[in-house]
């Protein structure tokens, strides 16, 4: 099962962006995701997740500037990031998690591989 993300790009700080996370073969009607992000020289983190029931958590360093949202008719995830710093650059993933509940970003034995992510930079 795999994802497919996309939207990124260079903005200057207090920008928005909205990345986007797409299946295809399967339906995410009753999967969790989560979004990760890997900033440069650090390990990929999640960083925000919604459940199939639409229950979301995100991390204190992003906790109201970015909402994380999905389409099931459309089959995508989204994430909109807003009032952007520098420390938001890094590349962004998604990936189907087993839950969205417990605040660990535990991906699930059958997702895989990672797709390419997507670059954001945040840089006047």
């Amino acid at each position: 099962l795999q994802l497919v993300e996309s939207g990124g790009a260079l903005v200057p700080p207090g920008g928005s962006l909205r990345l986007s996370c797409a299946a295809s073969g399967y339906t995410l009607d009753y999967y969790a995701i989560g979004w990760f992000r890997q900033a440069p020289g650090k390990e990929r983190e999640g960083i925000s997740c919604i459940g199939s029931d639409y229950g979301r958590n995100y991390v204190d360093s992003v906790k109201g500037r970015f909402i994380i949202s999905r389409q099931n008719a459309k089959n995508t995830a989204y994430l909109q990031m807003n009032n952007l710093t520098p420390e938001d650059t890094g590349i962004y993933y998604c990936a189907l998690l087993v839950s969205c509940t417990s605040g660990h970003y535990y991906t699930r034995a059958d997702f895989g591989p990672w797709g390419p992510g997507t670059q954001v930079t945040v840089s006047s």
